[in-house]
């Protein structure tokens, strides 16, 4: 285990974007998620502060400042002695302002909590440029909660509702229905497991276990919700062995179903994409429609670049059976 953490420190560390300007295959991400304002595309990943680039074309990417330049106050009670490495951010728009939740974490732990701030322009040009913390929204707490509160997700029902998706690895992947304005869970309180694997019994609350799986996202297409999650481990340079997989459901809260019928809450999950000798761990995807086509927008590590997470972009087209698939090879 003590090894395990020295190399997830070492890789998030490294995630700091090295460049100002980079094409998709060198530019240095992790957990990344995306949104458009106006021409320009933005992208928001792990880092410290969380990183921030932007794009006209999703090509040519310039570093701009990170989101926080020192942590929000209440994430040294959360994790004591949190030093600003920010995880797995979400971003969406909502009534005149950009949300962006966020995980703050410690190793190896559901010592966790997911945070929000809200900015009203991402462009930082901008004299009305400011993000806001609105402090915590979910905390996970260990020997108590058999989840972690990390890896947010925003979706909102066809009745208008937003429901937050969340975790890592315990007892599987959770969702929480929010108030209307999208800052705390909603009253009376409405929880889902969408996905899990099996868990070795014997394991202790407080350890993550052996149950691999995180980062869900859920993007509709038509009237069908598809749950995008990534099995297995990120954070390993080369040997890691991230995948993504998906379900698909009428329902937001789910059930989500593979190709064979088998729900995601039994280990159920179709595969998307998985890495090649080229390209480990491929993972931790967002989805988005930008100009009439679909994307999946993922990191994946470079064995050419002693196994740093590069950012991947792929369009995405539909089978006839509305089952995803990606149109090109993008881990040549």
């Amino acid at each position: 285990m003590k090894r395990y953490l020295a190399v997830c420190m070492i890789l998030l560390l490294a995630l700091m974007p090295g460049v100002l300007s980079a094409q998709n295959s060198d530019i240095r991400v992790h957990d990344p998620v995306m949104i458009k304002q106006k021409d320009t595309y933005y992208l928001f990943c792990t880092g410290r502060g969380i990183s921030v680039f932007s794009s006209t074309d999703m090509k040519d990417w310039k570093e701009e400042a990170p989101v926080f330049e020192n942590s929000p106050e209440w994430t040294e009670e959360v994790v004591p002695g949190f030093r600003g490495h920010i995880w797995a951010p979400d971003i969406h728009w909502y009534d005149g302002k950009y949300y962006l939740y966020y995980s703050v974490s410690a190793f190896a732990k559901n010592t966790s909590a997911i945070g929000l701030a809200t900015n009203v322009t991402l462009d930082p040009e901008s004299a009305d440029f400011e993000w806001e913390d609105q402090g915590i929204v979910i905390r996970s707490v260990p020997n108590r909660d058999l989840w972690n509160a990390i890896d947010p997700n925003i979706i909102t029902d066809e009745s208008g509702y937003p429901w937050m998706s969340f975790g890592s690895f315990w007892e599987g992947l959770k969702m929480v229905r929010l108030t209307p304005n999208r800052t705390t869970i909603a009253e009376p309180q409405e929880w889902h497991t969408i996905a899990r694997r099996k868990r070795t019994y014997f394991t202790e609350d407080a350890q993550p276990g052996d149950a691999a799986l995180e980062a869900p996202f859920i993007f509709k297409k038509d009237t069908m919700y598809y749950l995008f999650v990534s099995w297995d481990y990120c954070c390993r340079g080369e040997k890691s062995t991230y995948k993504v997989m998906v379900g698909k459901s009428k329902s937001v809260t789910g059930p989500y179903l593979d190709r064979d019928g088998i729900s995601m809450n039994a280990g159920g999950g179709t595969l998307v994409i998985e890495g090649n000798k080229n390209w480990a761990g491929v993972g931790h995807n967002s989805a988005y429609t930008f100009e009439g086509k679909d994307y999946l927008i993922f990191h994946a590590y470079d064995a050419s670049d002693q196994g740093r997470p590069k950012l991947k972009i792929a369009e995405v087209q539909w089978d006839d059976e509305g089952w995803p698939i990606l149109r090109e090879e993008v881990l040549k």
